[in-house]
């Protein structure tokens, strides 16, 4: 077969791709909290509002098909990062305007569902740029680019926000001239995969398996062994998580009068844009190299606590209503290396369950579940804060890990899957 050879170019569209993945999302999930608490929302509307952007990484299973069969990956994903771009630019241009709320968040509607287009198309584009065993060695590589993106969107795009803030005297002004610059940001990340991306789809979509009948691919994902107690164990996972999430930056950034710590919005993104994240990330390498070599088993639980156990420190942090900035920051860092750790353990479950025929597409489906069981209860979270204040939220938050700690018990899968031996895919 002639035309461009798998892997070519590796080092340099993966990270890119993968650090371009990962801009949007961050955004729309979690800086879109910090934006609105700083230009004065109330925490149950943004907890109920944002969480309804988890929507579209829910259910795009049902679109995903489209993308297998129409055009080629690379045009679908050039595709939506533009959109994203222009959904930025659209939030800068009319938050200074009095509908702010609305036009942000249809902007922010759009630029997630683009968001979770391009991960079906990037995926996609991955599994046909590599071979085998170069999609197992570029799993680390595209995580850690794609955990460079929440530093850069959680971290130093939140820092400009707070920096303007202080130059202008004026939130919305502050946050209009960042999404703009995030805008920008996306246009020229678009232009760079433009030029680094090979056209592989010409050499080899000829040789691409081609998705099966639709309702066959759910049929099949429905009928696997312990599909519905696994499913409950997905949706339980981050039950606490899912709502600290959502909280965690309003708790740190709302006046002591409310509750809150008074903390700055660049304070704020210094601490979980930079420090948390990058903690982040070696929960998560750590965490991947002990279910390598350990298998899933030993560490499920361990991890599922690590996962848990830190958010009793925010709980500690709202009660005492401490001022120690040490304090703060020792929480973020615990509790982030915990997310990190714990995450591996969960996505390696969630491989396990797309086992099997259609893979790719029951990926997909186990995938959108992991966002509903983060939207539905981050929806609920601002009114749940309001109603027992920020020191009984966080000890709910701890509470709701119980769950899936008994579910855990009656699951079955292999004691070592993890293990390099039994999973070479990404």
């Amino acid at each position: 077969m002639t035309g461009i050879p798998k892997n070519k170019n590796a080092w340099y569209w993966v990270p890119l791709l993968y650090f371009t993945q990962g801009i949007p999302y961050i955004m729309v999930v979690t800086v879109s909290v910090i934006m609105y608490k700083r230009l004065g929302i109330s925490n149950a509307d943004i907890g109920l509002y944002t969480s309804w952007l988890y929507l579209p990484w829910v259910i795009k299973p049902l679109w995903s098909p489209f993308v297998d069969l129409k055009s080629t990956k690379r045009n679908w994903f050039l595709l939506m990062q533009l959109i994203i771009s222009l959904a930025f630019l659209g939030i800068g241009l009319t938050l200074q305007t009095n509908i702010f709320f609305v036009t942000t968040l249809a902007c922010f509607w759009m630029a997630a569902f683009a968001s979770a287009t391009h991960d079906i198309a990037a995926d996609g584009y991955y599994l046909i740029g590599l071979t085998e065993k170069k999609q197992s060695f570029f799993i680390g590589v595209r995580s850690t680019f794609y955990r460079l993106a929440m530093i850069t969107g959680q971290g130093l795009l939140v820092i400009l926000a707070g920096f303007l803030e202080n130059q202008y005297g004026d939130n919305a002004k502050a946050w209009s001239m960042t999404m703009i610059c995030a805008a920008v940001l996306m246009l020229a990340l678009t232009i760079s995969n433009f030029f680094a991306t090979p056209k592989f789809e010409s050499a080899f979509s000829k040789s691409l398996e081609k998705p099966t009948s639709f309702f066959e691919v759910f049929a099949s994902f429905f009928k696997k062994k312990q599909i519905w107690l696994g499913l409950a164990f997905v949706l339980t996972y981050r039950l606490g998580e899912s709502q600290l999430v959502k909280m965690a930056s309003p708790f740190l950034l709302d006046e002591k009068e409310a509750g809150g710590l008074a903390l700055s919005t660049e304070a704020v993104g210094t601490i979980y844009g930079t420090v948390g994240l990058i903690m982040l990330s070696l929960g998560g390498i750590l965490g991947g190299i002990l279910i390598s070599r350990d298998g899933l088993k030993k560490w499920m639980l361990p991890m599922i606590l690590a996962l848990n156990l830190p958010n009793v420190l925010y709980a500690i942090l709202a009660i005492t209503k401490t001022s120690s900035l040490v304090a703060v920051v020792g929480t973020v860092v615990l509790e982030q290396f915990g997310y990190g750790f714990g995450f591996a353990a969960f996505l390696m479950y969630l491989i396990y369950l797309a086992e099997g025929a259609s893979k790719t597409s029951h990926y997909a489906i186990a995938t959108g579940f992991m966002a509903l069981g983060m939207m539905l209860p981050g929806m609920i979270s601002g009114y749940v804060q309001e109603w027992l204040g920020y020191g009984g939220f966080f000890i709910w938050v701890v509470i709701a890990a119980i769950p899936a700690i008994i579910l855990l018990q009656f699951l079955k899968y292999p004691a070592d899957y993890g293990k390099k031996s039994t999973v070479n895919d990404g």
